[in-house]
């Protein structure tokens, strides 16, 4: 049975998530601040977590960037949950490694919808924990990339783009299916955003950049 931690300060919107996720069969922790949530974290991984962004003393950005840059935290899958409802802090959210983006107000439906939604896109089969590609070594342990043996810094949805492709190399990805697995469910961003972040990681990757081909009015490949 799968293992949810929610992360919120709002002891209202606790208690709905609580009850919706305990009747569709989960079990679930809660935690009203980073502090309690980070020592319990460090006795059991869940399978998924619910975080806040607005949350006393260290807000749920901070607590994010913290367990996409921890190793054995790196690869939970994480739903924000917020009352802010711009672009920017989904974009924000979603560039520092959040999978999914759901704002207050919302259905009980809405929230389960997701949470299943996401732990089956992350059901996925088991990468090797490293792959490798001519200069190119992606380290899944490390979550790290190396560049003819020195560190290449990404972004955390640099390096799930750059690990997508690779994972499919020579399968033609187009824009939308590149931002369904590295962007998450249903996220409403425009395919401008895979070419953004395409364009940096190919600046980024130097001369070894030239692998990621565009394929016109499609998406791209990893030859």
């Amino acid at each position: 049975m799968a293992t949810i931690y929610i992360v919120e300060d709002d002891v209202n919107i606790r208690e709905i998530e609580r009850y919706a996720l305990k009747n569709s069969g989960y079990d679930v922790e809660e935690f009203e601040n980073g502090g309690d949530f980070f020592k319990c974290l460090e006795r059991k991984v869940p399978s998924l977590i619910l975080l806040d962004i607005m949350l006393p003393n260290e807000d749920g950005l901070d607590i994010l960037t913290k367990i996409r840059t921890n190793k054995a935290t790196a690869g939970i899958p994480i739903i924000m949950v917020t009352a802010k409802a711009s672009e920017l802090d989904k974009v924000k959210g979603l560039d520092l490694g959040a999978d999914d983006y759901i704002t207050k107000p919302f259905g009980v439906m809405e929230l389960i919808s997701r949470v299943k939604a996401l732990l089956r896109r992350t059901k996925h089969v088991e990468t090797e924990s490293q792959i490798r590609y001519k200069d190119i070594l992606l380290d899944n342990d490390k979550h790290a990339v190396f560049l003819a043996g020195e560190v290449c810094e990404l972004t955390f949805k640099e390096f799930e783009l750059l690990k997508y492709l690779m994972i499919n190399k020579g399968i033609v990805l187009s824009r939308d299916k590149i931002m369904d697995q590295v962007w998450g469910f249903e996220y409403e961003g425009e395919s401008r955003t895979v070419d953004m972040h395409i364009k940096t990681l190919r600046q980024k990757l130097g001369q070894a950049g030239s692998c990621i081909k565009t394929v016109r009015n499609v998406g791209y490949m990893v030859e």
